[in-house]
């Protein structure tokens, strides 16, 4: 009985042991520090400059004049004058059209015009001589007016064989090759005047009352990275497209030596206003589906912490937006490192981050 109460005493005291040692282990972790540590981040600061304010638009360049030369009668071509990409005269021929038929029936016509224009002479001397009556002069005055009209007649259709350039410009690729059989509105050749280029572009409805023609415009393409094209604003649509919601512009290019009708084109428009806003690098701004977001960096008396701010951006240029609204001058915010902070995160800045 002895021995059972002594081992009974034993297994007491070695209980009460591993239970003061877990109490002991517990309130040791209780009392630890498990704060998150901060998150390193790249800071700058949000700075109020004078703005000019202008608005991005993508156009399609187009030539002052350009067309595409079709046939307005049907024959086989008999002469190609120019070749592709040749630079041509206004008035200069370009093709001829089967006319051989057409020569011979004006031939005819000014034969007869001939012959009508000396019978109304005639006409005209007799019946000062009262050797005529009026009915035979009015009969040669009609004769003649008809052949007038039929030597036009033919002469119109000779101008349709006879296909010219209406302005001077550069051809594209001849679409037809000698011999062959065209029928009205064959496409022949493209014709372009290189030299004055335009640019059409569209911008939402809501710059409607800021559009003007004499705005200034900078253009850029692909095909000149880097390269900046001059122009003005030319005209203004009367209507706003009701399927697009967008106002159609006009503008001509200054100096657009290079540039081909129908390139893709970037441009900015200049509206000729200065205010003063706020600027911060575009890194700052990041995306969530309460809108635009920039993270402030503020400090108490445990170091610095972040707050996200909803901010409303106005454009973006040379790596830096322009903040309408949530920022002021001077605050401090996150450039890099916002992938991991959240509301009231703890940060540290590291100067190698900086942008």
């Amino acid at each position: 009985m002895r021995a059972y109460l002594v081992a009974i005493a034993l297994l007491l005291v070695l209980l009460g042991g591993t239970a003061f040692y877990i109490q002991q282990r517990f309130a040791a972790l209780a009392g630890g520090d498990y704060t998150p540590p901060p998150v390193t981040i790249a800071a700058d600061f949000a700075q109020e400059r004078p703005w000019r304010e202008t608005i991005d638009a993508v156009g399609t360049v187009r030539a002052a004049q350009g067309i595409l030369l079709n046939a307005e009668t049907s024959g086989d071509i008999t002469a190609i004058l120019a070749r592709s990409g040749d630079t041509v005269e206004a008035g200069q021929a370009l093709f001829t059209i089967d006319e051989e038929y057409e020569v011979a029936s004006r031939e005819r016509l000014e034969a007869r015009r001939a012959l009508a224009a000396r019978l109304y002479e005639r006409d005209q001397r007799l019946i000062r001589e009262n050797s005529i009556p009026q009915s035979q002069l009015d009969q040669s005055r009609a004769d003649y007016r008809a052949a007038v009209a039929e030597l036009a007649e033919i002469d119109a259709v000779l101008k349709n064989k006879r296909i010219a350039a209406p302005f001077a410009g550069r051809l594209g690729i001849i679409q037809i090759r000698l011999g062959d059989y065209v029928e009205p509105g064959t496409a022949l050749v493209t014709l372009q005047d290189v030299s004055s280029l335009e640019v059409d572009f569209s911008v939402p409805d809501r710059y409607a009352p800021l559009m003007r023609p004499g705005l200034e415009i900078q253009l850029h393409t692909a095909a000149y990275p880097g390269r900046s094209f001059p122009g003005t604003v030319q005209a203004v649509d009367s209507q706003v497209d009701e399927n697009t919601r967008n106002l159609m512009l006009r503008g001509s290019i200054d100096a657009g030596e290079g540039l081909l009708p129908g390139m893709f084109a970037r441009l900015t428009i200049d509206l000729n206003r200065e205010s003063r806003q706020i600027f911060v690098p575009e890194t700052a701004v990041t995306y969530s589906l309460q809108g635009d977001l920039v993270y402030v960096i503020e400090r108490d008396d445990q170091g610095l912490f972040v707050t996200p701010r909803v901010v409303h951006t106005r454009g973006a240029s040379n790596g830096e937006v322009v903040i309408e609204n949530g920022i002021a001058d001077g605050e401090q915010i996150v450039v890099a490192g916002q992938n991991k902070l959240y509301r009231g995160a703890r940060v540290q800045i590291d100067a190698e981050l900086e942008l």
